[in-house]
């Protein structure tokens, strides 16, 4: 009477081992597809940098002898970035992590539209869709730093938001354009504090006469607001800064609107690869008296609002040595945050430092020791408008930088 429950509690066990031998075996495939759908990429940038005594070093902390030139260490950038894609679907988690801390670069998904020839749809933090330096990756640009305008007015080149991108199938002859649209926070990668949605758009082109001849570019235009965290709000007229303070300013938004161009040309001779790359900018930008970087914040704005009209852009040549793994690099950006004063009338009338236009002069060399290793060498000659009615700005300051990085792609 004791067979039958044996026999069958053996083939319960039997069973149970092939069971588990086609669960390894499902687990198995569901694991490989999901390794090919998915990608981790990343890049390190550890830095050297000497500076003057009243250079700004973009790692370490600030100078202690204001008398002495100082250098600093660090993690300029650490990122990592994974990817899942499956069909038509992208989602994108990137993470910058450095001995300053840990932060989200990018966090967004992005949907295809197959139907609307290489169109999509994506949500969530990303690059910026406007000119070409915001959204040229920080391990492939030939500078170490963008320019002084982009980073006043784009800070983080991230935003919270969704765009939209048209492009028709590559067989088309239209295929050479491409718009991106959409609404963003205006906040850059920080929580969005204010009902204000900012407009953000690009048309581009990409065209390729030769087989070593390409040229691109775009427009740009952006609309927004900045949030008034008084009733006091400044704007220039006649050389000066006029009050105008009532209960209802506070609340209300500043009128903030750029508009930009750029172009890339690349071609090849007989001395190696040349590129050449700039972009202008002008418009309306809202800030401080002592500031006008765009809002970078969790907190809602409480200092009195400054309106100013703006310029500046940048230009940069790039030269590759044929056969040798070098690049010379020259690059000339200038950023002008009040276009309606200048020199002497500065200091006068409301403004201050923050009204000063600044240029910088920046030579380097770039050495790809292989595909993944890069090296290089870059010294920024900074310049700042001078005023006799400003103390610390009656000569140039002395704040020039030089740069030595080394990169490792994976």
């Amino acid at each position: 009477m004791m067979r039958i429950p044996v026999f069958f509690s053996y083939l319960l066990l039997c069973n149970f081992g092939f069971s588990q031998e086609e669960v390894k075996k499902d687990t198995s495939k569901i694991e490989e597809k999901s390794a090919s759908h998915f990608k981790v990429s990343g890049y390190i940038q550890t830095q050297f940098q000497i500076g003057e005594p009243a250079a700004t070093l973009k790692v370490g902390g600030p100078n202690t002898n204001p008398n002495k030139n100082f250098n600093r260490i660090g993690i300029r950038r650490g990122r990592i970035k994974m990817q899942f894609e499956k069909g038509n679907v992208l989602g994108v988690f990137q993470l910058d992590a450095t001995e300053k801390g840990v932060g989200v670069r990018d966090a967004y998904l992005k949907v295809n539209v197959p139907r609307f020839g290489t169109s999509s749809f994506q949500a969530g933090v990303f690059n910026r869709p406007f000119g070409y330096e915001v959204a040229f990756s920080s391990s492939r640009r030939e500078t170490p730093e963008r320019a002084m305008i982009n980073t006043t007015l784009f800070p983080d080149e991230r935003d919270l938001g969704l765009m939209a991108t048209f492009q028709t199938k590559k067989s088309s002859p239209w295929y050479l354009l491409k718009l991106d649209i959409g609404l963003f926070a205006g906040n850059s990668v920080h929580l969005e504090t204010d009902n204000r949605k900012d407009l953000m758009s690009r048309l581009s082109f990409n065209k390729l006469f030769l087989s070593d001849v390409k040229l691109s570019g775009g427009i740009s235009y952006y609309y927004g607001g900045v949030y008034q965290g008084t009733e006091n709000v400044y704007t220039v007229s006649d050389k000066a800064f006029i009050l105008n303070s009532k209960v209802s300013n506070l609340g209300e938004f500043a009128k903030r609107e750029y508009v930009g161009i750029d172009a890339q040309l690349n071609f090849t001779t007989r001395i190696g690869k040349t590129k050449l790359y700039g972009e202008y900018i002008q418009g309306t930008q809202p800030g401080i008296q002592f500031n006008t970087k765009s809002p970078n914040s969790s907190a809602v704005p409480t200092s009195d609002t400054y309106i100013r009209s703006m310029r500046g852009g940048y230009f940069t040549f790039v030269q590759s040595i044929t056969d040798l793994p070098i690049s010379l690099v020259a690059k000339l950006d200038w950023y002008d945050p009040n276009t309606q004063i200048s020199r002497n009338e500065i200091g006068l009338g409301g403004s201050d430092y923050g009204d000063l236009m600044h240029q910088t002069l920046g030579l380097g060399v770039l050495w790809e020791i292989n595909e993944n290793l890069k090296m290089q060498a870059y010294y920024d000659f900074v310049q700042n408008e001078k005023s006799e009615n400003l103390v610390l700005y009656k000569q140039d300051l002395n704040d020039n930088v030089l740069t030595i990085r080394l990169q490792y792609r994976f």
